[in-house]
């Protein structure tokens, strides 16, 4: 791959829009392939974007590359795959399609398997496993706020160590690594707090500043680590802390965890999960590929996970019209009921 590759990205909402923007804004030409709802949007708007540490960036309508059809994608040297997860079988048919022998894909989405479900579409390309894990919120008008931190991970590649320094020139530092199932699985530990985040209906810092709400996801996060543990997986360690000792800083009294915990409440006062998101929209979630993930290995293993299992069916009941607004105190107690 050259050192200045033709990037395209595959399903452009709102990280999509915003790796591909923030790109964009750094002088990378990017092609952007989404719904017409948005390109209608950008071609009224541009693009603005804006981080919790001030950044604040805008790249004009006239500048941007935004299709709506899969042939846009057919000179790419490299894919960024930002479609739902539900998406992800017809985005691999679709980029099957038109994709030229060389291209590199990488899929920047929530779960466990999107990879390996677009190896299947796509078995004559390097298809590589990524993961985004920051927030990115959709404030309208080709708006878009990244709330909280951390650095993009993909599978350690020639193709992508030779781009490299255009995520950095981009403000978007791209870790490589050997292990990427360790990074997914330590991700989606963290991401256990986004259907409590959704069903509290409340910002991420005022949600996590509540004892009750995170005591809903020390819940979640044992049990899933309980199975990980089974499973002989190891997830990495994304934050200051190991993934066996979040749930226990997590469980602090809140003012102890208010002291303890600076650097996990670094997040902007804005920032909203995308499951939270999509409930506002409604757009189904991505439940099953979060929580859903966790019970698929406990099928595995021939256990069971209750507790994902019932915020899995609560985020299920908020997307036909269900409750949304919980307490804390009363989410805990039913995932309590279950244990």
């Amino acid at each position: 791959m050259s050192a200045s590759p033709r990037i395209c990205v595959f399903g452009a909402g709102s990280i999509g829009c915003y790796i591909g923007g923030r790109l964009q804004a750094a002088g990378v030409a990017v092609q952007l392939i989404g719904r017409s709802r948005l390109a209608a949007e950008l071609d009224r708007h541009g693009l603005h974007l804006t981080d919790l540490h001030g950044a604040d960036q805008r790249v004009s309508r006239t500048a941007l590359h935004f299709a709506t059809t899969p042939d846009a994608a057919a000179d790419a040297d490299l894919v960024l795959v930002t479609v739902k997860s539900a998406d992800t079988a017809e985005a691999g048919r679709e980029l099957a399609a038109v994709l030229k022998a060389d291209a590199v894909v990488v899929s920047f989405q929530n779960g466990i398997g999107n990879a390996e479900v677009l190896r299947q579409a796509l078995p004559r390309h390097t298809v590589l496993d990524g993961m985004v894990p920051f927030n990115v919120l959709n404030r309208g008008c080709g708006s878009f706020h990244q709330g909280s931190e951390g650095h993009l991970a993909a599978t350690d590649h020639p193709a992508l160590r030779a781009c490299r320094g255009l995520f950095d020139l981009a403000g978007l530092p791209l870790d490589l690594h050997a292990d990427m199932v360790a990074v997914q699985w330590a991700k989606l530990l963290l991401n256990l707090n986004n259907p409590v985040n959704a069903l509290s209906d409340k910002p991420l810092q005022e949600q996590l500043s509540q004892r009750a709400y995170r005591l809903c996801v020390v819940l979640a996060q044992r049990e899933a680590l309980g199975l990980l543990d089974a499973a002989k997986i190891r997830p990495a360690k994304l934050t200051p802390l190991p993934p066996h000792w979040i749930p226990l800083m997590l469980g602090l009294p809140d003012a102890v965890f208010r002291r303890a915990a600076n650097k996990m409440l670094e997040i902007d006062p804005l920032a909203r999960s995308s499951m939270w998101e999509d409930l506002q929209a409604g757009r189904t979630t991505e439940v099953d590929w979060i929580n859903g993930e966790v019970l698929r290995l406990a099928e595995r293993l021939g256990r069971q996970a209750p507790v994902n299992a019932k915020l899995l069916a609560l985020i299920r009941e908020a997307e036909k019209g269900g409750r949304r607004e919980w307490s804390g105190e009363a989410l805990l107690a039913e995932l309590r009921a279950v244990v």
